[in-house]
């Protein structure tokens, strides 16, 4: 299964403010395993970067000035999310600003039914406990020392070890998969091989071996079994 971890940066919080995204950044998990592939953009609001937001993630206007507008990067970013399932950490927040930005540019907006929100999940599993991101991530023991700001890629990659850890580990339903359907009772056989392996043991191996197991005194359990 293929899912998305999802964190954006903002100019403030609510998109009704007229706030807007300057980053969105994406990673690939495929059965909660992170395959490297990402999408990661900066994004001009075309507006002022309160103090506030910039004390959050480091990102000034002078910076974004210049950079894609998002209705450059609509689509690169939708063709990478594809039709797959997002997580995100407070999933409404992020989605809401997404959705304004795409109904900006005249696109359709993203079902919020689409996204896991790890912060309902981990406010379940712990109730009453701090459950933002570094939070989670000491509980898990999750190495966020980079986190000196808020940033939309980093963020991402942080969330996708807590969202594995919330889903029961790293490796959440590592098991060796077989279909035993009708086979209870029954021996598992193998058909022999066709052609014989070539012996790995050289004869002066198997002599050395003989006479250190004849230095042991009474016959080996192996010999007896054989002769039963």
């Amino acid at each position: 299964m293929r899912e998305i971890v999802l964190d954006t940066e903002t100019t403030g919080i609510s998109p009704n403010d007229g706030h807007r995204l300057v980053e969105i950044g994406c990673l690939e998990l495929f059965n909660h395993v992170v395959t490297g592939k990402y999408f990661h953009a900066y994004i001009d609001p075309e507006r002022d970067m309160p103090e506030g937001a910039f004390r959050i993630h480091g990102l000034s206007s002078d910076f974004l000035r210049g950079k894609p507008k998002f209705a450059e990067v609509a689509d690169d970013f939708l063709a990478f999310i594809g039709e797959d399932p997002l997580v995100i950490h407070n999933a409404a927040f992020d989605m809401g600003f997404i959705n304004a930005e795409l109904k900006r540019i005249g696109r359709p907006a993203l079902p919020v039914s689409r996204a896991t929100d790890t912060l309902d999940i981990a406010r379940r599993k712990f109730p009453g406990a701090q459950n933002s991101l570094d939070a989670l991530c000491r509980r898990f023991g999750v190495d966020n020392s980079g986190r000196t700001k808020h940033g939309a890629l980093l963020d991402s990659e942080l969330l996708a070890e807590v969202y594995l850890e919330l889903m029961g580990g790293r490796q959440p339903g590592l098991v060796l998969q077989a279909d035993y359907a009708g086979m209870k009772g029954e021996r598992v056989t193998r058909a022999p091989r066709d052609i014989a392996l070539p012996p790995r043991l050289t004869e002066a191996e198997k002599a050395a071996h003989d006479a250190f197991v004849a230095t042991l005194g009474g016959e080996p359990l192996w010999t007896a079994a054989k002769a039963d």
